[in-house]
């Protein structure tokens, strides 16, 4: 079984182009979506994140994310932390969940595996891109946040054209259409590869 990685800088489309993999039954993991809920629900999460960024780092034992992302969007060392707390517990998970899986190949979605320098872990890396303009409205209307904010994640993920420098195929997802075909032709090369 093949590991694929599906990446992308923030407002790409990457969930989007994630759930048109699941459709031709390809099993998809969310790297994004653990993280929340061990984020929520994982004592030695809470615990470190307590250490790092105080006792508001949770409200009601609920991630404050509004505070936590004010803070580290504006400072990398902060965000580093973040991740180095996160980063292998969801790794192991994914591990586990891999073993459980029995396709040809499966996806791991998650935006950091250049950034985290994980390309190592997948076979294959799919990069979704998307004009800057157009992430941006996009998370503005996802997160209810102002262009700032957007430009703040942005500057902490790599530029697009690095990743699509390292990547095996490159989806452009500006329209759902387009997508569609470029996953159904990706999917066809994955599975003929495997073969």
């Amino acid at each position: 079984m093949k590991i694929v990685g599906l990446t992308g800088g923030i407002g790409s489309g990457k969930s989007t182009v994630a759930r048109m993999f699941e459709l031709l039954n390809v099993p998809v993991y969310y790297a994004d979506l653990e993280a929340k809920k061990l984020l929520n629900e994982s004592d030695t999460i809470k615990d470190g994140m307590r250490q790092l960024f105080g006792e508001n780092a949770y409200i009601d034992n609920v991630l404050n994310r509004a505070y936590i992302a004010e803070i580290v969007f504006k400072d990398k060392e902060k965000l580093n932390a973040l991740n180095d707390l996160i980063h292998p517990k969801v790794q192991n998970h994914f591990l586990k969940w891999v073993a459980e899986q029995r396709t040809p190949y499966i996806i791991q979605e998650n935006p950091l595996i250049f950034e985290k320098q994980q390309q190592d872990v997948f076979d294959k890396i799919i990069t979704v891109t998307a004009d800057k303009e157009l992430r941006i409205e996009r998370v503005m209307a996802r997160d209810s946040v102002s262009k700032d904010q957007v430009l703040d994640r942005m500057a902490n993920q790599m530029e697009d054209r690095e990743k699509i420098a390292s990547a095996d195929y490159v989806i452009s997802n500006e329209t759902l259409e387009g997508s569609k075909i470029q996953v159904d032709q990706i999917h066809q090369e994955l599975l003929l590869d495997i073969s």
